[in-house]
């Protein structure tokens, strides 16, 4: 009998390609004026079909052979794990002081805008785009869910990387990030306990479930965490600790019905702040998870990408365009709109909407949970991740246009140095490059 292919010296190729050239498009992009994700999510979608695959079958075959595919897989889902509790160990719900009302009020408007825009676009699509089998309703809520999405890390390395984050507009937009994050997710999560569950009854089960979890996890897990890191000195210890945590709460959301993803996401949110063993743990999982493993959920994406099945269909182009419009005319006119209406004038409430407008990775990992529970296919996947690259790359271009003809500056330089607490903090957003 013929021994098994070995897939570690495939792998051993297959991984240094995809860092290596992730990074390099990470470096152009930011040259530009990007965040990184831009270009990660570019190469990716080059290595992938759209333009590797499409010029030289051949090489792609050789760099991704089917042996190989399951464990980048499981490698990128695995980043993307840490990088969920992460973005939920960053989530500074904090910032909402002084700007609760607003940020409530701007956060809710742009997501109930997309979500109706989203409804109405989803209806018309339904017949052309839903996989055989799928039903309306998960498909409907699907697309309206993901119409709703805002990158709060990548909004987070902008205002960083303009020094804007302590300015009045970087804490107002950080807050309806922050808002926005948890209400998405959990929307996403009520979608996911739909599109799995064969009744409402199974759906409302679940979503008892997931509430209970979730529960559990800030009145118990949390507080009891907070007593142990208290007494704990060792790094590594916590390291583990928290990296064991993450997955188990992952384990329980995924049986629950919910989706892994959203265990990580909770366990971040229950994990005490304001600790120097927790502030050194998440950036030593973060210098880790975020250059290394994080591109190979991005190659996984571009694998599934392909452009070419839009090229010669002028229908299908048009529902792309379709698409960005409703997501740009649902994020950023209802943010904007709303920011207006709470008083701010008319400069910041449109650079609020702009940021508000970023989708980045998180985008990508909503439409990774679409296409894995197969409530889209490839197509629609294809043209939803050129709508959140799209949307992602206009940004930063966007909101220097805004403060330009407002008379402000594109970047704010800090001369005065903030206390250690602040420093820490925005250090900490500013180590999720990648994103």
């Amino acid at each position: 009998m013929a021994a098994a292919h070995d897939p570690l010296p495939d792998l051993l190729i297959a991984i240094p390609v995809v860092i290596l050239a992730c990074k390099a498009g990470a470096q152009f992009v930011r040259r530009l004026g990007q965040p990184p994700v831009v270009g990660e999510i570019t190469v990716g979608i080059l290595l992938g079909p759209s333009l590797l695959g499409w010029l030289w079958p051949d090489a792609q075959n050789w760099l991704f052979p089917t042996s190989v595919m399951p464990f980048i897989g499981a490698l990128g889902n695995l980043g993307l794990l840490a990088f969920m509790f992460l973005v939920g160990l960053e989530l500074d719900l904090g910032a909402l002081r002084g700007h609760s009302k607003t940020a409530i009020m701007v956060s809710q408007a742009s997501i109930a805008l997309p979500l109706a825009l989203g409804t109405l676009l989803a209806l018309g699509m339904y017949g052309s785009f839903a996989p055989a089998g799928v039903d309306k309703l998960p498909f409907v809520l699907f697309i309206a869910v993901s119409m709703s999405i805002t990158a709060f890390p990548v909004l987070a390395r902008i205002l960083t990387d303009r020094g804007l984050y302590r300015t009045k507009i970087g804490a107002l937009a950080m807050a309806c990030a922050a808002v926005d994050d948890v209400t998405a997710w959990c929307l996403l999560a009520a979608v996911v306990a739909v599109t799995k569950s064969s009744s409402p009854m199974d759906a409302l089960t679940t979503a008892l479930y997931a509430v209970a979890f979730t529960l559990f996890m800030y009145y118990a897990v949390r507080p009891l965490l907070a007593r142990w890191i208290r007494r704990a000195h060792s790094e590594s210890l916590v390291l583990v600790v928290l990296f064991s945590g993450l997955c188990l709460s992952a384990l329980a959301t995924d049986k629950i019905g919910v989706h892994a993803l959203f265990g990580a996401f909770l366990f971040g949110v229950a994990t005490p702040r304001g600790s120097r063993v927790v502030e050194v743990t998440g950036a030593r999982l973060r210098a880790f998870t975020v250059p290394v493993l994080l591109p190979l959920f991005f190659v996984i994406t571009g694998l599934k990408t392909d452009i070419s099945l839009l090229a010669g269909d002028p229908v299908q182009w048009l529902w792309t365009a379709a698409i960005l419009v409703v997501a740009v005319l649902g994020k950023w006119g209802g943010s904007t709109s709303a920011a207006r209406a709470s008083g701010q004038k008319w400069s910041d409430a449109m650079s609020i909407g702009a940021l508000m407008n970023c989708r980045g990775l998180t985008e990508l990992v909503v439409l990774n949970i679409g296409l894995g529970l197969g409530v889209i296919g490839q197509n629609l996947f294809t043209m939803l991740v050129l709508m959140a690259l799209i949307t992602t790359a206009v940004t930063s271009p966007a909101l220097s246009l805004i403060r330009r003809r407002a008379g402000e500056p594109e970047t704010v330089d800090q001369t005065d140095a903030p206390d250690h607490g602040e420093q820490r903090d925005l250090d900490g957003k500013a180590a999720l490059q990648s994103v």
